[in-house]
């Protein structure tokens, strides 16, 4: 099974095969994280997504990284064209980022809070909707990823995502039982 972590941080720090961007089904990467991926990894990276582009809600366009550390940035289009968002977005975006990379024999990806920014999204359901639905790709088909990390920023973010993780653990990695009497873990 795939190891799904949090990380407090910049996204374009990190080494992993495929970034996630949060992207509008124009492509255009101009503010929030898709702006900072752009800006790290320079205008390569928009003229790529965009020469794709138009892309309908729900759908992932893969592109070079540019300077960043990653191999490929998958644009996951989670934005309407007035930049607002919803779960089922959310959910379809984040299933195909993860299809995308499981088609490109990828072994690990990082993906932001999706639609909380710009997109006005609830950060709390957005978690719930992001994790679980990586949970849900990892379990129904085989694939290459190995690592999945929710690269998140501020404390606010990470403890919305901790919640997500916990809210949708499989119930046979979760110990029914809770501590033991003696106060030792069960």
């Amino acid at each position: 099974m795939a190891r799904i972590e949090l990380w407090n941080g910049d996204i374009c720090d990190l080494e992993v095969d495929a970034i996630v961007s949060p992207a509008a089904t124009s492509l255009w990467m101009s503010t929030g994280v898709a702006g900072e991926i752009k800006r790290a990894g320079g205008d390569v990276i928009e003229f790529a997504a965009v020469r794709q582009g138009p892309a309908r809600l729900g759908d992932a366009i893969v592109t070079p990284a540019g300077r960043l550390a990653a191999r490929v940035v998958i644009h996951a289009v989670s934005l309407e064209r007035d930049r607002r968002t919803s779960g089922p977005a959310i959910d379809a975006a984040a299933r195909s980022a993860m299809r995308r990379a499981a088609e490109l024999n990828l072994t690990s990806i990082a993906f932001p809070a999706l639609g909380t920014g710009i997109g006005g999204f609830p950060l709390d359901d957005a978690a719930r909707i992001a994790v679980e639905a990586v949970r849900d790709e990892l379990s129904e088909r085989p694939s290459s990823i190995e690592h999945v990390v929710f690269a998140l920023r501020g404390a606010a973010a990470y403890e919305a995502f901790a919640k997500g993780l916990t809210a949708t653990e499989p119930v046979s990695s979760r110990s029914l039982l809770g501590p033991s009497a003696t106060g030792e873990p069960s």
